[in-house]
């Protein structure tokens, strides 16, 4: 989901000022600036004055909403759940569906929907990253994690 009006009902926290936007500068005022009495679109401090994961829970049904900028990644385990969240935050804000996510922060998230299988990689990153460095023909190598480890919740610590 994107949001079309992220930030713009926040107050700010701090001072900061801007150089009067192109087109709306006052005749004999060029050299002033403007203060921002609130969060705008683009400003660095916008997505640090909100929290950024959200969670709804319903008995056993599960929704998180985790914020990025303008854009929310919903995912959970109940459809029902999701689809309601979703409705409530279209009806509340302005803001348009882009559907199922296949990247989020460079991440490759992909589904084999047959097998319940869900799969995150970071294979365009690091051929960025390689290209960056000059170092595309590199020889590859294996993680010291083997494939096809199954892990489950039982193998988590209990702290």
């Amino acid at each position: 989901m994107d949001v079309k009006t992220a930030f713009l009902n926040e107050h700010l926290q701090e001072e900061i000022y801007m150089e009067q936007p192109e087109g709306f500068i006052s005749k004999n005022e060029e050299e002033k600036v403007c203060k921002l009495q609130r969060l705008i679109y683009g400003l660095k401090h916008a997505s640090r004055n909100e929290p950024c994961v959200y969670k709804k829970a319903s008995g056993s049904a599960v929704v998180f909403l985790v914020l990025h900028v303008d854009d929310i990644f919903m995912f959970g385990n109940d459809i029902c759940l999701l689809t309601s969240v979703k409705l409530w935050l279209s009806k509340t804000f302005s803001m348009k569906d882009l559907g199922n996510a296949s990247y989020i922060l460079g991440i490759k998230i992909y589904r084999d929907k047959s097998r319940k299988l869900i799969g995150l990689s970071q294979s365009l990153y690091l051929a960025k990253v390689l290209g960056i460095f000059y170092m595309e023909q590199s020889k590859k190598g294996y993680s010291l994690v083997r494939s096809g480890i199954h892990m489950s919740k039982i193998m988590s610590p209990r702290t």
